[in-house]
């Protein structure tokens, strides 16, 4: 009986060992699994950017992952008025790249930002069209009685809709041709009229008009700068993004030179060329 009984004390000890060895084991591959999705939390951006930026800031994303390859970044595209009034509503943006610079330096100023306020382009507005000869036309010209919808977009919320208001009133056809405007939610969504045809001509980005898609199908003239105010733009890491490591490092590469060589590109003049 002795025997057997140290037999099963031998038996149980061994359990006991395999089981501490199994939960220490178990416990690592725990820990690991835990800190590998710390990592990749870490590794998410969301950034809510001016429509303007749409085919720009679409390269030098892919520029970026290429550095980071592991990262998951979703880029939200719209009117930069309603970005800053969701921002202030808790909308989970981590950069906020704004078409009027003025935007981001009010959140800062309300506590909404967690990085100073950094100027990225200054923005050029074109008249552009598909069915005319835009490269011609002037502001003037959107008078004529042939032209019946002119696309902007909304000055209510939308940069480059304010200054298109802006030019259109400095050029003294405002009273016009108002009647003939249809307004986008944001530039992009103008362009998209002019596309289908819901308008002749369209005022919109000089991004815009150069990305691979618009180039082929219209052209456009420039907007003379003198008669509205700058399109000054800038971007700011929002507040929920104060320790994100990965809003940083993206902060940091726009100023790289192959992210400034994208946004040249586009037809942005980068601020210290615009002074």
């Amino acid at each position: 009986m002795a025997h057997i009984r140290s037999a099963l004390l031998l038996i149980n000890e061994i359990k006991m060992r395999i089981a501490s060895r199994f939960a220490a084991r178990a416990l690592f591959f725990i820990c690991l699994f835990v800190a590998g999705n710390a990592a990749h939390a870490e590794e998410k951006l969301t950034i809510a950017a001016a429509a303007d930026l749409k085919f720009a800031l679409d390269e030098i994303v892919v520029l970026f992952k290429h550095a980071h390859p592991v990262a998951q970044i979703e880029t939200i595209y719209g009117s930069s008025g309603n970005f800053s009034t969701q921002i202030r509503q808790g909308a989970p943006y981590d950069i906020y790249f704004s078409a009027d610079i003025a935007y981001p330096r009010a959140l800062k100023a309300e506590g909404f930002g967690s990085s100073e306020v950094q100027a990225y382009g200054i923005g050029r507005m074109v008249l552009w069209s598909p069915s005319r000869d835009a490269g011609k036309m002037t502001l003037a010209d959107l008078t004529d009685p042939s032209i019946r919808k002119i696309a902007i977009a909304n000055p209510r919320h939308a940069p480059y809709g304010k200054r298109a208001e802006e030019a259109l009133k400095a050029a003294g056809v405002w009273e016009k041709v108002e009647h003939k405007l249809v307004y986008g939610e944001n530039i992009a969504q103008t362009a998209q009229y002019v596309q289908s045809g819901n308008a002749q001509v369209g005022i919109i980005a000089l991004s815009l008009a150069l990305s691979p898609e618009l180039v082929r199908q219209g052209g456009y003239a420039l907007i003379p700068d003198k008669l509205h105010q700058p399109l000054e733009q800038g971007f700011i890491i929002t507040r929920r993004a104060a320790d994100n490591s990965l809003a940083r490092e993206f902060a940091r590469f726009m100023a790289n030179k192959e992210t400034r060589v994208i946004m040249t590109r586009y037809g942005f003049a980068l601020p210290d060329e615009s002074k």
